[in-house]
């Protein structure tokens, strides 16, 4: 048994000490000598978060299948071990060996959400790792990041040597390859991340120098080196049931947030809803064979005993062969009495069928996302749905039994008008009363919930919606206040919850989205007042962020409320995601128009993303 890197003492101080003893069921354990790569692999926010993101078990379960790695996790300590960490000086370990982090050669971060940066400065300072990537010598860790945020990365560029840009089961080996030959002639760090930046999907910041025009917009960005490549294109899995996937992924010990088997059936979505970011970075949709997660689903199950599997996707009812996996799934989750999760289903492609069988099982609420609360609107940002399908869809859901519906929508899309947001609380009251319309009195159990939830717009690089101004707090606020005021004027207002997401985060996230390499030193200046687990309400530290800004006098709302020329050079421009930037102007013009355009499997659009030859985009031709 491995010795702890926390004393029993210490673990009894903790809210949850399983977070940091390791030791899981399916974690890997290797033997030291017979390494010649050690890497970290963290998610910078707190263990039930980071063990719950199907992204990091896909990686670790690859990097361990190679015989000269050894891939071990790492998370956010919780406010309360960050505490006794630095008073105790003890140094971030890895849960596997419990070794120091310091002590590996990678350091893998993925970046899911903006709101988790300060956190990645909180790992490496923990870990003894100099913040700045120039600062740090050949005994440090690669430090290098990966996932959505990535798409752009210059926000915190200054604090990672290299960025993964992609789906990580293409070029690891590769770079793991790199990494040996140099380290066995002794070439420097610099060298090191020099050859790298030559692998597909690599960017080193620190090779790429940015200069900015007057107004503060972006003049030209240039490679230090001539044979250095002025853009990075997006790595991408061709078939995505040819690749690595974990048949046994680790199993908590403790409850986290999404406890069960996570099968993920496509990647992609064919809808092209211009608020989306995953459905511009992930396309083309590229579909799992339905006999690879058939096997997969069962050898995941019996290597778990989770009691719920969950199939992943961004559009789960686009998946061509959904009725024959969830028939398989019904057939054998019945007989181990395991329940069967569908998120992501769209209201217009929700079948009763379906519906019927998945209640066998378990019945639980059902989530839908009109996004917008008129037609006007659902136009705008291109959601595909109207009205009717929409009442048509949860009345299919009364009719099965259902009596909570969750809907998500959105407050301070581009175009938006005060018609729209009563338009939210309008089309809640349809929806109860078609309850009342749909299910007789005496075969009711209780009166229906409807629960409605809007979050504040935030413009994203890579969607059509990169060029619109984001809502001031004020504005946000107004229309959550104009939403809740409208539902209570509803008739069935005692069958209808409102919930709203909080403005000063929204705000913040917007900056970080949009943002260049001069918020290093704004979220290097949080960090050093006390900002981290900024994604947690309780912690977030709204005045010491505006403080910062002030003291580095950066103006906030140049990133969030000003609308941007068709021409203007954005900080993620080098970055190719498949998706090309005309035709996302393209589609920002054909918003301002309230046109609809059609998804990929009705009509070819020529995004650009057919270039990989693969997916969606080939169907046809199959």
């Amino acid at each position: 048994m491995k010795s702890l890197m926390l004393s029993e003492e210490i673990l009894m101080q903790v809210e949850k000490p399983a977070r940091y003893i390791g030791n899981e069921v399916n974690a890997v354990m290797k033997d030291k000598k017979d390494i010649r790569v050690r890497f970290a692999m963290c998610f910078p926010d707190v263990y039930e978060i980071g063990m719950s993101h199907l992204g990091i078990q896909i990686i670790y379960d690859m990097l361990n299948s190679f015989e000269d790695v050894w891939c071990e996790r790492v998370y956010s300590p919780w406010v309360d071990l960050d505490a006794i960490m630095r008073k105790e000086n003890i140094p971030l370990f890895a849960l596997e060996s419990q070794d120091p982090i310091k002590e590996f050669d990678f350091l893998g971060i993925t970046i899911q959400y903006e709101m988790c940066y300060t956190n990645i400065l909180q790992v490496l300072d923990l870990a003894g790792i100099p913040l700045l990537a120039k600062d740090r010598s050949d005994e440090d860790p690669i430090v290098i990041g990966g996932g959505p945020c990535t798409y752009n990365p210059e926000p915190i560029c200054d604090f990672f040597d290299l960025f993964y840009i992609g789906e990580g089961e293409t070029q690891y080996r590769n770079l793991i390859s790199l990494y040996e030959e140099c380290k066995e002639k002794g070439e420097s760090r610099a060298a090191f991340l020099r050859k790298a930046a030559s692998i597909p999907g690599m960017y080193v910041p620190s090779l790429y120098e940015v200069s900015y025009k007057e107004d503060g917009t972006i003049l030209e960005r240039k490679p230090l080196f001539p044979d250095m490549p002025s853009k990075i294109v997006k790595e991408l899995v061709s078939d995505v049931s040819d690749t690595y996937y974990p048949a046994a992924p680790v199993v908590p010990f403790i409850k986290v947030t999404q406890d069960r088997v996570v099968l993920e059936i496509q990647r992609g979505c064919i809808r092209g809803c211009r608020f989306c970011q995953a459905g511009q970075l992930y396309r083309p949709v590229r579909e799992r064979d339905v006999d690879f997660l058939k096997d997969y689903a069962m050898k995941m199950l019996a290597n778990t005993g989770h009691e719920e599997i969950s199939l992943s996707s961004l559009s789960s009812s686009d998946y061509s062969k959904l009725p024959e996996l969830i028939d398989f799934l019904i057939e054998e989750c019945n007989k181990r009495k395991i329940n069967i999760s569908l998120p992501s289903l769209r209201i217009d492609a929700f079948s009763l069928d379906v519906m019927n069988k998945v209640q066998d099982v378990k019945k639980s609420s059902l989530t839908f996302a009109p996004e917008a609360g008129s037609q006007r609107l659902r136009d705008v940002i291109n959601k595909g749905l109207t009205e009717e399908v929409i009442l048509q869809g949860a009345k299919l859901a009364f009719e099965g039994g259902w009596t909570r519906v969750k809907l998500y929508f959105m407050l301070g899309l581009p175009f938006e008008t005060e018609e729209d947001i009563r338009g939210i609380a309008e089309l809640s009251n349809k929806i109860a009363a078609l309850f009342y319309e749909t299910v007789p009195k005496e075969k009711r159990n209780g009166k229906v919930q409807i629960v409605a939830s809007t979050s504040f717009f935030i413009p994203k690089p890579f969607t059509p919606f990169q060029w619109a101004p984001q809502c001031r707090k004020e504005e946000f606020l107004e229309k959550a206040y104009m939403t809740r005021t409208s539902i209570s004027q509803q008739l069935n207002q005692k069958s209808i919850k409102y919930n709203w997401h909080e403005a000063d985060a929204s705000v913040m996230e917007g900056i970080f989205a949009r943002g260049d390499r001069r918020l290093n030193q704004v979220i290097l200046k949080a960090y050093e007042k006390g900002c981290f687990y900024d994604a947690w309400s309780e912690y977030y530290k709204n005045d010491l962020w505006f403080e910062s800004f002030e003291e580095c006098g950066i103006d906030p709302d140049f990133y969030t409320v000003r609308e941007r020329s068709d021409d203007e050079i954005f900080p993620w421009d080098f970055l190719d995601c498949g998706v090309s930037k005309s035709f996302l102007l393209k589609e920002w013009h054909r918003a301002q128009e309230e046109t609809v355009t059609p998804n990929c499997r009705m009509q070819c659009q020529g995004c650009g993303a057919a270039r990989f030859q693969t997916g969606v985009c080939y169907e046809k031709r199959a």
